[in-house]
């Protein structure tokens, strides 16, 4: 099962936790194929998206407006956003201070899933129905509807849940490589990680979880401490611990105890 995932995440480029989630379409939650393949109360060739012209602050920035659709060529597809994530890399970018920007005006957004409304006549991979993901950054995906070319999407099975389809493309991939980039790890192993609630905290988790590998989780102390660790325990980690527990001495007979350890630091 890894392999696919892995080509997936070779292609991930930006970083960083979803801080909240936008359901774009205003069609309702059924991610069916409606028989309109246009946003509702608009144009046939418009769709509403969140843009920006100029470089700031997004609440002072980012507009709503009805943007126009280009034509479809024979290898694009139109798809129907269904939800689309609000990353931090995505804030950096309407601010102007992250390493990838777009040329403006621009329409936020880097990551989401979206489902296939039409293809083009020489589109070969893709079907309507077909749910799909940004190949790589810069897609624009707070709008309702995109016509975008075949070869900028990668297609996935449409029965996993919705959520976790809009933001498989950020922080799982960059758990998954930062588990499998680094060291060979084999099931025993075992990895300690800080700041282990984050998004990709949680991956990290779940992955090692999947593939017997055990999980050390450093985590700030709060007072909410004890249901936050048994959230984290009930999606796989081993071991949960405050960051002041690091520098007791008990510590060490947990880290001969887990044997092979490999440090992740997400700060």
């Amino acid at each position: 099962m890894w392999p696919p995932l892995h080509g997936l995440c070779s292609l991930s480029r930006t970083g960083g936790a979803m801080a909240a989630l936008l359901k774009l379409s205003r069609r309702g939650d059924n991610a069916n194929v409606r028989p309109s393949t246009r946003s509702a109360g608009l144009s046939a060739h418009t769709c509403e998206a969140l843009l920006f012209r100029k470089h700031g602050d997004p609440p002072r920035v980012v507009r709503l407006e009805d943007i126009d659709l280009p034509p479809m060529g024979a290898k694009d597809v139109l798809v129907k956003i269904l939800a689309a994530p609000i990353n931090p890399s995505d804030i950096n970018m309407i601010q102007g201070t992250y390493s990838i920007l777009p040329d403006l005006p621009a329409v936020g957004g880097n990551e989401g899933v979206a489902q296939v409304l039409e293809v083009g006549s020489r589109v070969t991979s893709l079907k309507t129905g077909d749910w799909v993901i940004p190949r790589d950054t810069g897609l624009g995906t707070w709008r309702t509807e995109a016509v975008l070319a075949e070869d900028d999407v990668i297609s996935l099975p449409n029965d996993i849940p919705l959520l976790s389809a809009a933001t498989l493309g950020v922080n799982p991939c960059t758990a998954f490589r930062m588990l499998s980039d680094f060291e060979h790890l084999k099931p025993g192993d075992t990895v300690i990680q800080n700041a282990a609630n984050s998004g990709v905290g949680q991956a990290v988790i779940q992955i090692a979880a999947a593939r017997g590998v055990n999980t050390i989780n450093v985590i700030r102390d709060r007072s909410e401490f004890t249901q936050l660790s048994d959230r984290l325990k009930a999606i796989g980690a081993t071991h949960v611990i405050k960051e002041e527990a690091l520098r007791r001495p008990e510590m060490k007979e947990l880290f001969k105890v887990c044997g092979h350890v490999l440090s992740q630091n997400w700060h």
